[in-house]
């Protein structure tokens, strides 16, 4: 029993580094198309290409799973929230280097605690809310505020993380629907967004860049598979501290792809993020009773 769970745990660790990975390739390849495609134009195909993927099992989960879903209006909620925080990653990050958006968006567990107490009533002690001012101190220096750094970029991916808080809030509200109507409910939401404004700006992409497109999508809903997959296999203290890689990725990638080097200001921001982060994550393990269910199925 204990070799089997030791097993399992290494096989969630490895899923979850493999599909934080997939995740940060996925973001310097939507980073790079966007050089010359818009942000509709990527998320339609991104979005058609994932629902392609997921319609065999769309289809095992039947009609029923998706019209029965419960709290229909949360649903609708999320899915605006899901497009919401997407379009607004890619869009900041069409501007900014790669690990400056990752970095506002590694706040999204730290929004989350703070939201919670006000929208969901949960309790936060004293140790998780001064985590949270933390935290803040570490957006903060990220975003050096000033008449010359506070851009609209900025702006946009740190409205974009808000909202990404804002749905792992709702999806929490919702960890009773299947994984599928989840996943299928986003990119919908996200297809119908990029169907909606393509047009106004629509490039023919060429026969390798559709392809590239495509493999976006591809790569997306494979890395989704893998972080679920990692939360299935082993408990969620064990590996979704892994998550906090995409910024060595971030790092990496944006370097090597687009010759980015984040300032002092971004990694000290990042490092503040990413321990107060850890610190409410451990907290909140410790004391489920007081802190109320897991984002995680």
């Amino acid at each position: 029993m204990k070799r089997t769970r030791a097993s399992n745990s290494t096989a969630g660790i490895g899923l979850m580094l493999a599909g934080i990975a997939l995740f940060s390739i996925n973001d310097a390849l939507g980073k790079w198309l966007l050089a010359t495609y818009s942000v509709g134009e990527l998320l339609l195909v991104r979005s058609a290409t994932a629902l392609i993927l997921l319609a065999p099992f769309m289809y095992q989960a039947g009609i029923a799973a998706f019209l029965g879903a419960p709290r229909c209006w949360l649903q609708l909620l999320r899915v605006a929230f899901s497009t919401l925080e997407v379009a607004m990653f890619f869009w900041a990050v069409s501007y900014l280097p790669l690990a400056d958006t990752v970095t506002f968006y590694l706040a999204g567990p730290i929004y989350v605690t703070a939201l919670s107490a006000v929208l969901l009533r949960e309790h936060v002690g004293w140790r998780r809310f001064t985590a949270v001012l933390v935290g803040f101190l570490g957006v903060l220096l990220a975003l050096r505020p000033s008449a010359a750094t506070l851009t609209l970029p900025a702006g946009i991916a740190l409205f974009g993380s808000v909202f990404f808080a804002l749905l792992m809030i709702v999806t929490r509200q919702l960890r009773e629907t299947s994984n599928t109507v989840l996943v299928a409910g986003q990119l919908l939401g996200t297809l119908l967004f990029g169907g909606a404004i393509a047009p106004f700006d629509w490039v023919e992409p060429s026969p390798r860049d559709f392809a590239l497109l495509s493999l976006f999508g591809v790569f997306s809903i494979v890395a989704l598979a893998c972080v679920n997959r990692s939360l299935k296999l082993a408990p969620a203290s064990v590996v979704v501290p892994y998550q906090y890689t995409i910024i060595i990725w971030a790092v990496v990638l944006g370097f090597l792809v687009f010759r980015d080097v984040p300032d002092a200001f971004t990694l000290w921001g990042a490092a503040i993020i990413i321990i107060a982060g850890i610190y409410i994550f451990w907290r909140e393990q410790r004391k489920p009773d007081e802190t109320g269910p897991s984002l995680h199925p």
